[in-house]
């Protein structure tokens, strides 16, 4: 119940927005504590939509609306020309979801359960998509310091590379919902007697809570900046970390309460599934739409440190998710991963 308060923020924050625009610590916060019930509610119809379509289904749509807002906000920025930023927050959605909320899951649910298991083979053709992801995230990289590289060279390769990730997305989703949709179905069974709610009011509650969310994430993202910097904080590390933590909220609360539910299959779909939406898809869209919209195309050619960061992450996931089980020493692994990454992006 205590959800339904901190629903009372989402007036604030539009209210603080409006008559003290200034403010920009308070607008970030009352904004950031506005998005929790948001997040909350699109956690319980995740939930319901999982009970009737799948747990793989399930995943994939939390993924989808959570992953709307962040879509709108790097538009957002496209349009004004920040690369920098957009290159920044898909990087830490990536990590984010990978380590953060997955790890948060892994120890929230082993503190419950000694020990859960999820279909392995499922959650390593995911680490697979995500190693796919950083490896197209490396050669960019690797391209613009080559000798004779060019600005135009760089484009044409990014956008060869977006169109081969969409399609790639492409044929995972088909696989994932299609062919092979058992490695993701999990195998919870609702409680005997429990009321299931109807697809389409399910369905509502997930739109209206996205359309929410993005709402006051473009209010909190337009306060980050003026924040950060009154905080002493560099953009980088409010990109790749501050803006992720918040921006992931809706996948951040449902992937731990379906945990401590012992759906480690729906937990680690949303989790997992999020990164290789973002690497995927988000990405290479907004690649392609930069050429019609803003000062200029945006390339794929990320920080080295950024793409490091990203390595790092797809590697120990692909450890840990790789066996089938988890516990709470599991989710603490990565969590520490999570915190000395978040300690050396502060301190640069």
């Amino acid at each position: 119940m205590a959800m339904y308060w901190f629903l009372l923020f989402v007036p604030v924050a539009v209210g603080v927005e409006i008559l003290a625009p200034e403010r920009y610590l308070l607008i970030f916060v009352t904004s950031s504590l506005a998005i929790l019930p948001l997040a909350w509610w699109m956690g319980r119809a995740t939930e319901q939509l999982a009970e009737r379509l799948g747990e793989g289904v399930g995943g994939l749509l939390n993924a989808t609306f959570g992953n709307a807002a962040e879509l709108i906000i790097a538009l957002v920025a496209l349009r004004s020309g920040l690369h920098d930023v957009v290159k920044a927050s898909i990087a830490g959605s990536i990590i984010g979801n990978i380590l953060l909320v997955l790890g948060a899951a892994m120890l929230g649910g082993g503190l419950r359960h000694p020990e859960q298991h999820f279909n392995s083979a499922g959650a390593r053709s995911q680490a697979t998509m995500l190693t796919l992801a950083a490896i197209a995230l490396i050669l960019p990289a690797a391209f613009q310091v080559a000798p004779g590289a060019t600005a135009e060279g760089l484009g044409r390769l990014s956008v060869s590379i977006s169109v081969v990730l969409l399609l790639v997305y492409s044929l995972y989703l088909a696989f994932g919902l299609v062919t092979h949709r058992a490695l993701f179905a999990g195998s919870y069974e609702p409680e005997e007697g429990k009321t299931q709610a109807s697809l389409g009011l399910a369905a509502f509650v997930l739109a209206g809570a996205t359309a929410g969310i993005a709402w006051m994430s473009e209010i909190m993202v337009a306060a980050i900046e003026p924040t950060a910097h009154e905080l002493g904080l560099s953009d980088v590390f409010v990109g790749v970390f501050v803006v992720a933590i918040v921006g992931n909220a809706a996948e951040h609360a449902t992937a731990i309460t379906v945990a401590l539910k012992d759906r480690m299959d729906l937990s680690l779909s949303i989790a997992i599934g999020s990164s290789v939406q973002i690497a995927l898809f988000v990405a290479p869209v907004l690649v392609l739409v930069s050429y019609f919209l803003g000062p200029a195309p945006m390339n794929l050619a990320f920080r080295a440190g950024l793409v490091v960061t990203i390595l790092l992450a797809v590697l120990i996931t692909g450890q840990v998710a790789g066996d089938g089980r988890s516990d709470w020493l599991k989710g603490t692994q990565l969590l520490a991963v999570y915190l000395v990454l978040a300690l050396t992006f502060f301190f640069l």
